[in-house]
């Protein structure tokens, strides 16, 4: 099992922010605009931490000695079913500089959209305050 996996389903939301490179690029599924930096990502990921229901991985691809990997999750966003992939890429030292979340179907990403717009002046508050 991968750490970020394991940080993850742990909730280690601190181990989850240790993992992430300075210069990380965080591209969301709802959203045309990467977020760069440290701070908003993990912002970002408190925040969906606090929008998903019953998050749980259930398919892992990597190359154990690659820099890439993807992680299958599926969870729920109010009453919609969402499956999604956190693809990660890490740099030189081993640090995810790199997170893209694509979701399905369009109707769960739609009430993900919401769900984080609701939650947006916190995440922007949490990320000024890093």
């Amino acid at each position: 099992m991968h750490p970020f996996r394991k940080a993850v389903e742990a909730g280690d939301i601190a181990a989850i922010e240790d993992m992430l490179a300075d210069d990380v690029v965080f591209t969301s599924p709802v959203v045309f605009k990467p977020y760069p930096g440290k701070a908003i990502t993990g912002a970002i990921l408190r925040g969906v931490s606090r929008v998903f229901i019953d998050f749980r991985y259930v398919r892992e691809f990597g190359d154990p000695g690659g820099r890439d990997h993807a992680l299958v999750f599926e969870a729920k966003v109010g009453d919609k079913e969402i499956t999604g992939c956190d693809f990660l890429h890490f740099d030189e030292d081993g640090r995810i500089d790199d997170l893209m979340v694509m979701v399905r179907p369009l109707s769960a990403a739609h009430a993900l959209a919401e769900a984080m717009g609701a939650q947006f002046e916190r995440i922007s508050q949490e990320a000024a305050g890093a």
